[in-house]
């Protein structure tokens, strides 16, 4: 029987001490694998994917918090049903959740659907946001790199004979901006 551990953030700037502290304290033995993605869909998840592949009958996967492994019951459902195919099994440390255990398997998937639900809105506050920010007039997404008198001179300077990269390397933006202006004609 083997024990691995699988330690998620989303972003590159958040760490992983703290699941790493409690995963090690609880299992120092363990084969622990860290994967800095974004937890809401196992695609692209290469560390999970390689863990669920590698392991075998008596094994078991070992999280810290649910969250750290899936975002939606139907992920959720995936994993734990890849597991139970293969006879290995399921602990989520911070709740006390074991899947070897029937107890363990029902409040597993209860604790799922709280879990999407709370995707979900956390989801419906940042468009409502959006959409109030682009209601009062904010400007949102990336500055814009060349002004409206910039982009004229520019398709005045193209017509000239002037090409792309010349104008890319003068306005100090990509020859892709470049062409980009040249087609709002």
């Amino acid at each position: 029987m083997t024990i691995f551990t699988y330690t998620r953030v989303s972003t590159l700037d958040q760490n992983m001490d703290s699941q790493m502290e409690a995963l090690t304290k609880a299992y120092p033995e363990a084969v622990h694998r860290q994967e800095k993605k974004s937890g809401t869909s196992t695609q692209g998840r290469e560390v999970l994917n390689l863990l669920l592949d590698m392991m075998g009958a008596g094994d078991k996967l070992v999280v810290w918090k649910l969250d750290r492994l899936a975002r939606n019951t139907g992920d959720l459902c995936q994993i734990v049903n890849t597991l139970e195919s293969k006879g290995a099994a399921l602990e989520i440390l911070d709740q006390k959740i074991d899947t070897t255990t029937a107890t363990g398997r029902a409040f597993l998937q209860m604790l799922g659907v709280f879990a999407e639900f709370e995707t979900n809105l956390r989801r419906e506050r940042q468009l409502a946001g959006i959409a109030a920010a682009k209601a009062k007039g904010k400007h949102l997404g990336r500055k814009a790199s060349l002004t409206d008198q910039q982009k004229k001179y520019i398709r005045q300077l193209h017509k000239g004979g002037m090409n792309p990269t010349t104008l890319s390397k003068h306005h100090g933006v990509s020859r892709a901006t470049i062409y980009n202006v040249i087609k709002e004609q």
